[in-house]
């Protein structure tokens, strides 16, 4: 989730793919418009460098598409058609602000674009070809320089992104952040941007002049509002968030005034981030803008279609992978016997219990076994992995490390107990104790518990933090999307397929 919110004209540049060498620090009398053109430069820069390697990679699909026409015996189509499948292309991109500058940068999310971008373009060039000319030859070109461009566009798009945040990992390309406000949002706002160096936002401290006292001191409070310019001068700082504090409407107003001033970018964490989606409206009455949140209610029509189509993807799942789910059926009957299933009582949707299914993966348990580890409940960390003595078999360690323990749960998602995505659902005597310690934990239950989830795919599984992972799940319900659904059982099968080949 996006907890450092910003728009195109506010977020930070990459200055190559690899490297970004601190601007030189800026004494306070110093013209604001240098700093202000260096920012634009950054952004200048970023939008010259995708359009580039998408100019390149659409040449080097048009001469390939036009190559593998002429070694098929297929004529190559007129020179204008193959300059005006290019310039559409872009033109798209642009509308579709492929080009505007991100914080983050979501490979799937590029791909789709590409796609789409690419498809419309070729759509307009036959409707345009045949309305001009009768030629048998034109969507075969057309359909072969599609295949090409969308090839060749989203190797380029994947590359770059990858090679950008690869560098930012490693520590390279970040812009030095100042978080504006020392509380538990801004704490938080500045865990999360340490945690996703992918962002290109890397938090060097705070500025609030009543900072949270018993807060996380890993970060310095460098200063009040007035210390600005001074802590902007010091550190170099390129980008700063807004989060919340004590502090008046006018102070912030003031400083992102001076950050503009400073050619500083800017970004806001806005109020009720809880509510704020992907699918937001902004209307203006005179000054005043009124923002719109448009979300999918977990009772709508949408959810209907989505569990219809949940059930319908379960079947053919089953019928696809029935042979490997008897080969484990199989596998656990000769190294643990009967039953296959593995039942445990779980809380899905409306807070409904139901049994999951898994295979069975643990020898019985010889007297009493311990349950979670009270002390991390305690301390808001979720229970997950093997708890007490370890008695998985070979073959049950196999299936977890592999996941295929999980298939079972296509029989709950067939019989409607579950979803292919959602929430990961909990023993409920768990969920009790962490509705009551736990901020919206039971906003979780709106929709049917998932095979695999948000929270999942971001590495927030096993012992790791309880209101981590209902942030992630409770933004999955307030933005989910059939696209969303989809990237994440993407994701899940990347992350699965990496796994075992590490």
């Amino acid at each position: 989730m996006r907890t450092a919110l910003a728009g195109s004209e506010g977020s930070p540049l990459v200055r190559g793919l690899t490297e970004v060498e601190t601007e030189p620090a800026v004494e306070p009398s110093a013209a604001p418009q240098q700093r202000g053109g260096s920012l634009l430069a950054r952004r200048h820069g970023w939008q010259l460098t995708c359009l580039a390697v998408d100019a390149l990679m659409l040449a080097v699909a048009t001469v390939t598409a036009t190559v593998g026409s002429n070694a098929a015996g297929i004529p190559t189509a007129p020179l204008p058609w193959l300059v005006a499948f290019p310039l559409l292309v872009l033109g798209l991109f642009h509308l579709r602000r492929m080009y505007a500058p991100r914080l983050r940068t979501d490979v799937l999310d590029e791909v789709r674009g590409v796609l789409g971008a690419t498809a419309l373009s070729a759509m307009a060039v036959i409707a345009s070809r045949a309305f001009v000319a009768d030629d048998p030859h034109l969507v075969g070109q057309t359909v072969r320089l599609w295949a090409f461009a969308a090839v060749y566009l989203s190797a380029g798009r994947v590359s770059l992104a990858w090679a950008i945040a690869g560098a930012r990992r490693h520590g390279r390309a970040l812009a030095p952040t100042l978080v504006v406000g020392a509380g538990r949002i801004g704490r938080l706002t500045a865990r999360r941007l340490l945690e996703h160096p992918e962002s290109g936002l890397h938090p060097i401290g705070f500025l609030d002049k009543e900072p949270l006292e018993d807060g996380d001191e890993s970060l310095p409070v460098l200063g009040a509002s007035w210390d600005l310019e001074r802590v902007v001068r010091e550190h170099g700082v390129r980008h700063v968030v807004i989060a919340f504090s004590t502090a008046p409407h006018h102070v912030f107003l003031g400083i992102v005034e001076r950050c503009e001033q400073l050619g500083v970018a800017v970004s806001q964490v806005p109020r009720l981030f809880e509510k704020m989606t992907d699918r937001v409206t902004v209307e203006h009455l005179g000054g005043l803008p009124l923002i719109s949140v448009r979300r999918t209610s977990p009772t709508s029509w949408h959810f209907g279609v989505k569990y219809t189509l949940d059930r319908l993807a379960a079947a053919v799942a089953l019928l696809l992978v029935s042979p490997v789910m008897a080969a484990a059926a199989g596998a656990v009957a000769v190294s643990l016997g009967r039953p296959i299933f593995y039942r445990q009582r779980r809380v899905g949707l409306d807070g409904r219990p139901f049994d999951i299914l898994k295979f069975r993966t643990m020898r019985p348990a010889e007297g009493p076994q311990p349950g979670p580890d009270d002390d991390l409940v305690a301390h808001g960390i979720a229970p997950g992995g093997v708890e007490g003595e370890d008695r998985r078999t070979r073959t049950g360690a196999f299936l977890r490390s592999t996941s295929l323990d999980e298939l079972p749960q296509l029989f709950n998602v067939l019989r409607g107990e579950m979803s292919l995505v959602g929430p990961r659902p909990e023993r409920p005597e768990l969920v009790e104790l962490f509705e009551e310690r736990i901020h919206r934990y039971d906003a979780r239950h709106r929709v049917k518990a998932g095979i695999t989830g948000w929270a999942q795919v971001h590495g927030l599984r096993g012992n790791t933090s309880l209101a981590d992972r209902v942030e992630w799940d409770n933004y999955y319900i307030e933005n989910w999307s059939l696209w969303l659904d989809v990237k994440i059982l993407l994701m899940t099968f990347a992350a699965v397929v990496h796994y075992r080949g590490t």
